[in-house]
């Protein structure tokens, strides 16, 4: 078990989401950064939907009553254990008494810790994720506070050493970013010249950005017939454009349905770095094929398997 010492900003409890449930309003949820969150778990030897903890600009601290073997992925919050630094994008054990403490982010948005076995909190609709609007799942529904005391499931582990992900599978996370998407489903919505402006515009992250979503700020992109459809399905990456011409890219506590047009939606390999994005940070767009789209799945899939097969050799 461990204890929450310090909860950070926001942290909560995550995993691959609540799949199955968006015909009946349920979110997705679950972890906003796949790629860190996905690696996190591997390099704990867990599977890769186990629960972990998701901390977002400034981190927890931990103390551990238990040896426990944790990894720590995503943006760099300068990982302390018992004082000492440790390196991001690794896994090392953590004796009894120990304490985990991170500070705030200065690379990223949202780091990742996972523990050998798992966050062990009960299942809801088939997923651990924490849904806070509607104080569902995770940790009794809501952000950890201090005080809160982490259960983690019962795990063999014969590691002695610290492991580190190769440094050719660690992402970049910089201010100034290139999302891939694909148009639609109502681009036919704007005209030509909100098209372009789309396409060759450079946008800010506001401030106005959470679990649910991005507001960003830049020209105002022009719509044909107004901002207003019948609401229809929304999905993490829809970028929606209301009537300020503002565009709003969708995460992964985004409502299932919505009444604006969505002129393009970020495809799932670039949604990490949507994940790590901060206010202030600089955003283009630009167009991504149906076969780029899937190329770029299949290369984010190799990594996860690349990550597999060179630490297998500690993945017990």
């Amino acid at each position: 078990m461990l204890t929450v010492i310090d909860p950070g900003i926001l942290s909560t409890v995550q995993d691959h989401g609540r799949s199955g449930y968006r015909a009946f309003g349920m979110p997705l949820s679950g972890a906003m950064d796949r790629y860190a969150f996905t690696m996190a778990n591997i390099l704990a030897g867990n599977p890769r939907n186990a629960a972990v903890v998701e901390m977002t600009m400034r981190g927890a601290r931990f103390r551990f009553s238990a040896r426990v073997y944790v990894a720590i992925c995503g943006a760099e919050m300068q990982a302390q254990l018992d004082g000492a630094r440790i390196p991001n994008w690794s896994a090392l054990y953590v004796a009894p008494g120990s304490e985990l403490a991170f500070r705030c982010a200065v690379t990223g948005c949202r780091s990742y810790v996972a523990f050998r076995g798992g966050i062990d909190v009960p299942e809801i609709m088939g997923s651990r994720s924490t849904f806070l609007r509607a104080h569902l799942g995770g940790y009794e529904g809501r952000a950890l506070k201090s005080g809160d005391v982490l259960s983690i499931a019962p795990s063999e582990c014969s590691r002695s050493s610290r492991t580190e992900l190769p440094s050719s599978l660690v992402p970049a996370y910089e201010s100034d970013l290139q999302l891939r998407a694909m148009l639609g489903p109502q681009n036919d919505h704007f005209t030509d010249e909100g098209m372009l402006t789309f396409l060759n515009s450079p946008y800010v992250v506001s401030t106005r950005h959470d679990r649910m979503g991005y507001l960003l700020e830049g020209p105002a992109i022009a719509h044909g017939s107004g901002p207003d459809i019948v609401s229809d399905a929304l999905c993490p990456g829809s970028v929606q454009v209301p009537g300020s011409g503002m565009p709003i890219i969708m995460a992964s506590d985004c409502q299932t349905t919505g009444g604006y047009a969505k002129i393009a939606t970020v495809i799932g390999p670039d949604l990490p770095k949507v994940a790590q994005m901060k206010a202030g940070d600089r955003v283009r767009f630009t167009i991504c094929t149906d076969r780029e789209a899937v190329a770029a799945l299949i290369a984010e899939q190799a990594c996860y398997e690349d990550a597999h097969r060179r630490l297998s050799h500690v993945i017990d």
